[in-house]
């Protein structure tokens, strides 16, 4: 059941703020798993076993982000790290994503109102 409808994610590698502004529920955020208290952890194994436990965290994080994104036709990934390219290119893999339009604007961290703000002027809803 795909809609016409219009979704802006503010993110970073550990938050990604859903903004739909024509839902009731509006926002929500999707929590990436690899937390400081995980990387210390898989620190103190080897400096290896962190990186793959990120790695595989990171994917879990993009799949549960991607799971959302397929219920649109046009997304937004704003925010001030690289989260938001990564993300393009774990999209890209996929055909799944080939018909949802995805731009990618860099921004910095922002309050809720600013970023929901961000999305309206980007999709031109005032």
């Amino acid at each position: 059941m795909k809609t016409q409808k219009n979704l802006g994610i503010w993110m970073d590698h550990s938050t990604a703020n859903m903004i739909d502004l024509n839902s009731k529920k509006n926002s929500y955020s999707i929590v990436s798993k690899f937390t400081f208290d995980t990387k210390e952890e898989a620190l103190t194994r080897s400096e290896n076993l962190m990186h793959n436990k990120r790695q595989q965290m990171n994917e879990a994080y993009y799949k549960e982000i991607s799971d959302e994104i397929l219920k649109y036709k046009h997304v937004l990934l704003f925010g001030p790290t690289n989260a938001k390219t990564e993300l393009h290119n774990y999209l890209n893999t996929d055909l799944h994503f080939k018909d949802i339009k995805i731009d990618i604007e860099a921004a910095d961290k922002m309050s809720d109102n600013q970023q929901d703000a961000f999305v309206r002027k980007h999709f031109g809803i005032e």
